[in-house]
C-alpha cells in the first residue's frame, strides 16, 4: 500500500504541474469539463456516457506524456535540432489523434440522438 501512496503522489504532483505549467492542459480540462456536463445532461446510454468520458481523460493522459516529452526535450538540448522538433510533433499528434477519437464519438452519439443531420 505503501508504494501505491507514493504513485499516487507522484502522479498527482504531475497534474499539478501540468495544470500550472501547461495551457493546452488546461484547455483541454475545461474542454473534458464541458463534455462532462453534455454526458450528464444528455440521454445517453451508460456505454455511450462511458466512452466520452474516458475518451476525455485519455486526452488528458496523451497531453501529460506529450509534456513529458517537450521536458525531457527540453532538459537535453535547448538548440534547435530536427529530431527534437519531430519529437514533439510526435507528441503533439498523439494529443491530435485521441482528441479526433473523442470528437468522433461525440459525432456518433449525436448523430443517434437526431442532434446532427
Amino acid at each position: 500500500m505503501d508504494r501505491l501512496k507514493w504513485r499516487c503522489i507522484w502522479s498527482w504532483a504531475g497534474v499539478r504541474d501540468a495544470w500550472t505549467h501547461q495551457h493546452s492542459f488546461r484547455s483541454w480540462i475545461w474542454v473534458n469539463l464541458f463534455s462532462i456536463i453534455f454526458a450528464l445532461w444528455l440521454p445517453l446510454t451508460g456505454g455511450e456516457r462511458a466512452l466520452i468520458l474516458a475518451l476525455g481523460v485519455l486526452v488528458l493522459a496523451a497531453e501529460a506524456m506529450n509534456t513529458a516529452i517537450e521536458y525531457t526535450v527540453d532538459y537535453i538540448s535547448t538548440e534547435h535540432h530536427p529530431l527534437a522538433g519531430r519529437a514533439k510533433d510526435a507528441g503533439s499528434a498523439g494529443v491530435f489523434l485521441t482528441a479526433i477519437a473523442g470528437g468522433v464519438a461525440w459525432v456518433v452519439v449525436l448523430f443517434r440522438l437526431g442532434f446532427a443531420a
